[in-house]
Formats: structure tokens, C-alpha cells, sequence
């Protein structure tokens, strides 16, 4: 009798994976992705001041004298002082075209400084740029565009994403003979910060014409789904 009950023993152990495997439902895995847009409502400036002497404090002052005269352009230009940072400051040695089996020769220095300017108005951008050239910059090391609350962008990507791996999976089930049952897992695939996707944008003459563009952001998520 102990023998019978070995052999339903190895058999039931025998069986049970095989009742597991067949007991994993069918699955389909589609991936969506989509893309949402919409025009930037800030603005970064990244412009500064570079002077030469032949000493470094002729050099300093003579930065000081221009970035001060930056400064009260920008508060004349509404821009507030929260909202301008220095980003950089160097003072470095100038030396003259190098002659061969001479030592390098001193000339002078040059001192650089740098700010960033946060505009938060999209339509004081010319005019601004316009406002540190007449003050003094010579330095223009960058014009970018941003959305301040990008969250509600990213969330009508995702919804579309969602929306277009639904519609995937539809069209890949019917081909299949088959239907979509409930979703067993989703999970969010890699996304990409906002880019700038440029467009003319008017601006009134004299000031200095810009193209803000739009932004982008763009989210793919992968969906499983059981199928019958």
C-alpha cells in the first residue's frame, strides 16, 4: 500500500507544475507614447559684461562701471532683483600673439561677469535684450525658454500615452482574433524634458526680434493586458 501512496505522491508533485504553467493567463504588451505642447511662458537670459586693461584692477572697474550700468537697465526694465544672479566671475591674464623662442608677454586682464535673467513675461524679452546691449553688455551666452508649472503638460502626455497603447492593443487583439481583458501591470517608460520647438513670435520694431517656440514633453508607458 506504501508503495501505491509513493506513486500518487510523485505523481500529484508531477502535476502540479504542469497545473501552474497552463494556469498563467494569456497576455498582450503594447507600449503608447505621445507628445504634448504649448508656448513657453518664461525666460532666460544669460548675459554679462568682459572688459580688458592693463591692470586687473583697471579691468575690475571698469566691469563694475558696466554691470552697474546692467543692473539699473534691468530695474528700469521691471525685472526683479530676485530674478537676476550672477552666474559667473573671472578675472584672467591677457598676453600678446606668442613670438617663436620668446617668453609669453603680458599685456593685460580681462575680467568677466556673467548674469542670469529670469523674465517671467514673455512679451518684455526683446525689449530686455534690447536694455543690456544699450547698457553695456557684450556678452549674449544664451536665450532659453521654459513653461513655469510643467506638471498639466506632463499629465496630458501620459493620459494621451495611455490612450495610445489602448488603442494599439485594440487594433493588435482584433488582428489576433482575440480580446483585451483587465490590465495586469503598467509601468512608465523614459521620458524627455521639454525641448524647444521654435516659431516666430512677433515682436514690435525697434526691439529685437525673438522666436520663443513651443515646449514639448513628451511620455510612453507599457501596458499588459490578459487577452481571451
Amino acid at each position: 500500500m506504501w508503495k501505491s501512496a509513493l506513486i500518487l505522491a510523485l505523481v500529484a508533485g508531477l502535476a502540479a507544475p504542469a497545473l501552474a504553467q497552463t494556469a498563467q493567463p494569456r497576455t498582450l504588451s503594447m507600449t503608447g507614447s505621445a507628445t504634448a505642447k504649448a508656448a513657453p511662458d518664461m525666460a532666460d537670459i544669460s548675459a554679462g559684461v568682459t572688459t580688458e586693461a592693463p591692470t586687473a584692477a583697471a579691468a575690475l572697474g571698469a566691469n563694475s562701471s558696466a554691470m552697474t550700468r546692467v543692473f539699473a537697465a534691468l530695474d528700469r526694465a521691471g525685472v526683479a532683483r530676485r530674478n537676476v544672479q550672477t552666474s559667473s566671475f573671472s578675472v584672467s591674464p591677457v598676453y600678446a600673439t606668442r613670438v617663436p623662442n620668446e617668453p609669453p608677454r603680458l599685456t593685460g586682464y580681462r575680467v568677466s561677469n556673467e548674469v542670469h535673467v529670469i523674465l517671467d513675461d514673455m512679451a518684455k524679452v526683446g525689449a530686455t535684450l534690447d536694455a543690456l546691449v544699450a547698457a553695456g553688455a557684450n556678452q549674449m551666452n544664451g536665450l532659453s525658454f521654459a513653461i513655469k508649472d510643467p506638471a498639466p503638460l506632463l499629465a496630458k502626455a501620459r493620459a494621451d500615452a495611455v490612450a495610445d497603447a489602448r488603442l494599439r492593443a485594440q487594433q493588435y487583439a482584433a488582428a489576433a482574433g482575440v480580446t483585451l481583458g483587465p490590465i495586469q501591470s503598467v509601468s512608465e517608460g523614459g521620458g524627455e524634458v521639454p525641448r524647444p520647438m521654435y516659431r516666430v513670435m512677433a515682436m514690435a520694431a525697434p526691439q529685437t526680434p525673438i522666436a520663443a517656440g513651443e515646449e514639448s514633453v513628451n511620455a510612453s508607458v507599457t501596458i499588459v493586458w490578459e487577452i481571451r
